[in-house]
């Protein structure tokens, strides 16, 4: 059996709290390894937390200006010298584009580094494929990702989201949330076919406990129409009669639908709202505009129409709620679309999954205030079209 083979089926069969232990007994027999550390990238995308049973013995990394950072940043395996002629290497635990947290490992030498670098890089891979199979049987690597006691209306907002970070050949999607640990009602889905990529941005209404029910709701009904092959229409039709009829009109939600047709780099789309849509194409930013329609759940059956929208390989979407577009300086000044313009074109050399996060420290600076005082949602596609083979 060789090495790879050895790992793989080590990480397979340990138990859900136990992967670490298998992958530093498999990494220590197998190359040499030794000081193997696991760590997870918190809620607010910040610092790389250490896995470890709470609590935690060793003290988190900057995502921002530290080696394993480095490798989360730009999703390679990143050399440095350890001291004694040892070599640590750093490793992205990614899932199709899912960025989850670190590996990082001591070997002998520079030599052994280079040469294993790719082997341990696909061992990295399967190791995050694990953890995302565990957490549904233990809370040890959900636990590792949090800085912070997050509110039990942020815990329910981040058991809604289906990642932060996705790609495929046709397109890479980033999103991230603000306050990461006490988040009002703002979110995003997404869902895809061999054929569609269905996104829906939401901008929540209200405050804690209220407001996750209801974004719950929307989101759950949502799921629930799409999973029963309706149209993006029809699912924002079925969403606001659930809405109504349990709120009768006191709570609503905006959302804004998109249905992609990945061969034909068409959209349909739904704005039942406020979330807004910023578009990069040949290095100028301009604001893309629907027809607006009513939120979910203002009224009773309200029938939504669908608007198209063509996308080309190498644009750029930013999808932003009021939490972003709408919030005030100390001066009273609102950040507005030119601002945002200017931030979406200072990051357009980011990958799609760091641009989000990059946007929001933008907007704290803006801001003036660590804490803000309303959710904000940022979410990036960069869209690169379904190649013609023929």
């Amino acid at each position: 059996m060789n090495r790879f083979v050895a790992a793989e089926r080590a990480l397979r069969t340990a138990a859900p709290h136990e992967l670490l232990d298998a992958v530093r007994a498999v990494l220590a027999d197998q190359y040499g390894g030794e000081d193997v550390e696991l760590f997870m990238a918190d809620y607010g995308l910040t610092v790389l937390q250490p896995v470890s049973v709470l609590p935690h013995t060793l003290e988190p990394v900057s995502v921002h200006n530290s080696p394993a950072g480095r490798a989360f940043g730009s999703q390679e395996p990143y050399r440095e010298d350890a001291g004694d002629g040892r070599a640590r290497l750093h490793l992205p635990v990614s899932v199709r584009g899912d960025r989850l947290g670190v590996l990082s490992v001591t070997l002998p030498g520079d030599g052994p580094a280079r040469e294993r670098e790719s082997e341990l890089a696909e061992i990295a891979s399967v190791l995050g494929r694990e953890v995302m199979v565990a957490e549904r049987d233990t809370d040890l690597y959900l636990q590792a990702r949090r800085r912070d006691r997050l509110t039990l209306a942020a815990e329910m907002q981040w058991q809604l989201l289906p990642g932060r970070s996705s790609s495929r050949p046709e397109y890479e999607l980033g999103a991230q949330l603000e306050p990461a640990y006490a988040i009002y009602g703002d979110n995003f889905d997404w869902s895809a076919t061999a054929d569609h990529l269905m996104l829906y941005v939401t901008n929540g209404m209200g405050e804690g406990i209220e407001a996750s029910l209801l974004t719950n709701l929307v989101i759950n009904a949502l799921r629930n129409a799409r999973r029963a092959g309706l149209s993006i229409a029809d699912q924002a039709a079925l969403a606001d009669q659930a809405v109504y009829a349990h709120y009768q009109g006191r709570c609503y939600l905006s959302v804004l639908m998109f249905d992609f047709d990945l061969a034909a780099g068409r959209a349909s789309v739904v704005d039942a709202g406020s979330p807004q849509l910023l578009r990069l194409r040949d290095g100028k930013v301009e604001r893309v505009s629907f027809e607006a329609q009513l939120p979910l759940g203002m009224f009773e059956e309200t029938d939504y129409v669908v608007q198209d929208f063509q996308v080309e390989p190498g644009d750029r979407l930013v999808c932003v709620s009021d939490g972003v577009h709408a919030v005030a300086s100390p001066k009273g000044e609102t950040y507005g679309d030119g601002a945002l313009a200017r931030a979406i074109h200072a990051t357009r050399l980011l990958p799609a999954a760091e641009v989000p996060r990059a946007i929001l420290r933008e907007l704290t600076g803006h801001r003036g205030e660590a804490v803000p005082n309303d959710d904000a949602l940022v979410m990036c596609l960069d869209w690169h079209g379904r190649r013609d083979d023929g």
